[in-house]
């Protein structure tokens, strides 16, 4: 018997991309498949010549594999950890934000933690870590924190999903098998309900330390070393205030990008756009004044090893590098987020994309001059980053985005049972929470 036709969902534009991707899709996708089956050469060309292929010599033995590893998983912070929090904090603006915001975690996690294998040049010394791993060794407690923060980010990413993966299977949406498996029998009912909402309230409380954990973690990698410019008691407060303003600007990015290329100016106005911008400014004023107390106190410190760090970045070879992540981070963030008339969603987009570059500069010079200007009596080293090094790099952006265009490709971007819920009951919601922190009414005077 042939299956009845589905009706008409109300909000068929978010499932638009899943029922019908358009011929782009597959255009942009093997596009991508073909960057990436190019790097996956490279990166065997490596295997096979070791890291001599790369840009890396002593003493800076630490490049662009390191730089990318701390960049991605800055960028995971968008996710989850904002998501959280906006959940908790029952912020109704957010159902259009949080699974866009969710997907990047879960992506960029996962490109993020095999660039320390790409550095190691072997894979199989991963193993050391497990046979002969120390208790004391931040390398240890890094691996731990990324594996648990992937699972509890894969976990919270789809608790929330069956409901929408309910309505694809009912849709009749294919592959309807899939669909079946991970909708879990969801039928909507009130059990269900309480159910899924005691489970997103558990995640989300479990998931906000162990994201803050994640890039504190990796600041250790660096701040538990001697090493001049890294030996710092605010590394971990620094990353995670750096992790969670480069998550920011990557969400106004997709946010923007997905705006237009699917049509969602329904969902995704101009006041979610003027909140998170508002949310980056603060977050580059704070970025600032950490980078800014970074500095002031190693200078005042005059440590010689350390000023030759320091001038290295100023007014040295990497100061062009420096004086532009400035800029990026800082100056033109200000300049375009804090002007109502450049708040604007170009205004929004260059900021963003600024932010992402200036942030990824911060991890290069974080990690190379400190490489170059050892404490020991060594000349100054060199690192320029050698084809095999850029390739890599751009694979895993390609990665990146094929993987965000394949979950688009198969699940809502932005969560529609979320979206009915609000329409039903936030208005009813945001009253009682106004009214019950408003002062009460004054009480009647007693008669004389």
């Amino acid at each position: 018997m042939e299956k009845a036709p589905a009706a008409p969902n109300p909000d068929y534009d978010l499932l638009r991309p899943i029922e019908d991707p358009g011929k782009s899709f597959y255009y942009i996708v093997a596009v991508l498949l073909v960057i990436i089956l190019y790097t996956g050469y490279v990166y065997i060309r490596q295997l096979y010549y070791g890291l001599g292929v790369t840009g890396m010599a002593q003493p800076v033995t630490w490049g662009f594999y390191i730089i990318n590893f701390v960049f991605f998983i800055g960028i995971s912070h968008a996710g989850t950890l904002i998501s959280a929090i906006l959940r908790l904090s029952k912020a109704e603006w957010r159902r259009p934000i949080t699974r866009m915001a969710e997907v990047i975690t879960a992506i960029v996690l996962a490109i993020g933690g095999l660039h320390p294998i790409i550095d190691l040049g072997r894979p199989d010394r991963m193993t050391h870590l497990f046979f002969n791993g120390r208790l004391q060794s931040p390398l240890l407690w890094d691996i731990t924190s990324i594996t648990a923060y992937f699972t509890a980010s894969t976990v919270y990413l789809y608790i929330p999903m069956i409901p929408d993966i309910a309505i694809l299977r009912d849709r009749g949406v294919k592959p309807r098998w899939l669909y079946e498996f991970l909708s879990w029998g969801w039928q909507g009912t009130a059990q269900q309900h309480k159910v899924l909402d005691r489970a997103m309230n558990v995640l989300m409380v479990v998931v906000i330390p162990i994201a803050i954990s994640v890039h504190t973690i990796i600041s250790y990698i660096f701040a538990m070393t001697v090493q001049p410019g890294w030996h710092s008691t605010i590394f971990g407060p620094y990353f995670v205030v750096g992790a969670i303003f480069s998550g920011i600007a990557a969400i106004l990015v997709l946010m923007i990008v997905f705006r237009k290329v699917f049509r969602l100016e329904r969902y995704l106005k101009l006041i979610h756009f003027n909140y998170l911008s508002v949310l980056l400014l603060i977050m580059s004023l704070l970025w600032f004044y950490f980078t800014f107390s970074e500095y002031l106190t190693g200078y005042y410190g005059h440590e010689p090893n350390e000023m030759r760090v320091f001038w290295y970045k100023f007014s040295g070879a990497f100061a062009p590098y420096f004086w532009t992540m400035v800029t990026c981070n800082f100056l033109l963030p200000l300049i375009l987020l804090s002007n109502r008339k450049t708040r604007t969603i170009p205004g929004i987009l260059i900021a963003s994309i600024s932010v992402i570059i200036g942030m990824w500069l911060e991890r290069l010079i974080i990690v190379v001059p400190s490489l170059a200007n050892p404490r020991l009596p060594y000349p100054t080293g060199i690192y320029i980053p050698s084809s095999t090094e850029w390739t890599l790099f751009i694979g895993g952006v390609s990665v990146f985005i094929l993987g965000y265009m394949m979950f688009a490709r198969f699940f809502p971007v932005i969560s529609i049972w979320e979206i009915q819920e609000g329409r039903q009951e936030s208005t009813k919601a945001v009253t009682e929470r106004i009214t019950s922190y408003m002062p009460d009414p004054q009480p009647p005077l007693a008669k004389e």
